[in-house]
């Protein structure tokens, strides 16, 4: 399977597949950003109820600016971690004093901002600016590891040669979408503990994949012949 067809066969599955968030159904920057800040090691179900709440009551920069910290901490207090409410609250007021409410399209001037790490900064390039945007997390570093063989952990996100990888197989016409599928591909099918590579759309070009299902295949005859 060329680069190509990887893309092709990932996007179809995607369009198929795909999880339906509040945050995908647009590109403004200022709910990219919170989005990103509150999924920051958390399920993303959990995430939908407090995201509405707090577009809802902090609809734009300017007003989430202007509100009291104990507002911020009361609407995002159930996913814990005291860190969200400092950076949300801190990035807004950033924002507004540096860069006249408009959330900087540079990645430099991104990552100034507090509680912005690479990994935001990428996500908000890539799905509010349209950038073609390497994102490196948790899932994708697993799928990177098994479509190329290569052992993975938790440092690979910071890992020049695991960036390499998706750079090369990443459909920088597409990269919104293609991004959307990586993240669901590892959060569906690619799990960490018994994948379901028997349905994974981009089985045929996966090292681990390929392996795993012949040594399946393999267990399963030797079960029958005995």
């Amino acid at each position: 399977m060329e680069r190509s067809d990887l893309a092709k066969k990932l996007l179809e599955w995607w369009g198929k597949n795909k999880r339906v968030f509040p945050w995908r159904e647009t590109n403004d920057p200022y709910r990219v950003i919170v989005s990103e800040i509150l999924l920051h090691r958390t399920k993303a179900n959990q995430v939908v109820p407090v995201y509405n709440e707090f577009i809802k009551k902090f609809p734009t920069i300017g007003a989430l600016a202007e509100a009291s910290f104990v507002e911020v901490k009361e609407t995002v207090y159930s996913l814990g971690l005291l860190w969200r409410t400092k950076a949300l609250y801190k990035m807004a007021q950033d924002v507004v004093a540096r860069f006249k409410n408009e959330i900087p399209i540079q990645r430099e001037k991104l990552e100034s901002l507090p509680g912005i790490s690479h990994y935001i900064a990428s996500a908000v390039r890539c799905f509010a600016f349209g950038y073609a945007e390497v994102l490196l997390d948790t899932n994708t570093v697993r799928i990177i590891g098994r479509i190329f063989g290569i052992r993975s952990s938790d440092s690979s996100r910071r890992c020049r040669t695991f960036r390499k990888l998706y750079e090369f197989i990443l459909d920088k016409d597409n990269a919104r979408n293609f991004n959307y599928a990586m993240l669901d591909l590892g959060a569906l099918v690619c799990l960490p503990r018994e994948p379901f590579c028997n349905i994974c759309p981009i089985i045929y070009i996966c090292i681990f994949g390929s392996h795993r299902l012949d040594k399946l295949k393999c267990e399963k005859y030797l079960s029958q012949s005995l």
